[in-house]
């Protein structure tokens, strides 16, 4: 699977970077169609310490998945979109499957 990141106005640690791709690899043990990602993370301008923003577009035979979360720390927010982008790929996973055993 590839996985594209993004990071507009700063460069990530390499720390960051392995965390993504750790993330993002377990979620091919849940559905193994994944085509790819892309990850985007931002940082926002705003008086919040909540300005770390992740968006994550997994892109998946059909339509493609998307989130985005805003958290303290980057890793708390590719967390949590990794999390519901598991939640998702539960939920819509019966249906794809469903869908392709149909006879035509």
């Amino acid at each position: 699977m590839k996985i594209k990141i993004q990071s507009p106005g700063f460069t990530p640690r390499l720390e960051l970077i392995n965390f993504v791709h750790e993330k993002i690899n377990k979620l091919t043990h849940l559905y193994g169609e994944i085509i790819g990602s892309e990850v985007c993370l931002r940082l926002d301008n705003s008086a919040t310490k909540e300005n770390k923003i992740c968006s994550i577009r997994l892109f998946i035979p059909g339509n493609d998945l998307l989130v985005s979360t805003r958290y303290k720390k980057f890793e708390e927010s590719i967390a949590q979109a990794v999390e519901i982008l598991k939640r998702q790929i539960k939920k819509r996973k019966p249906k794809i499957l469903n869908r392709q055993h149909l006879p035509r």
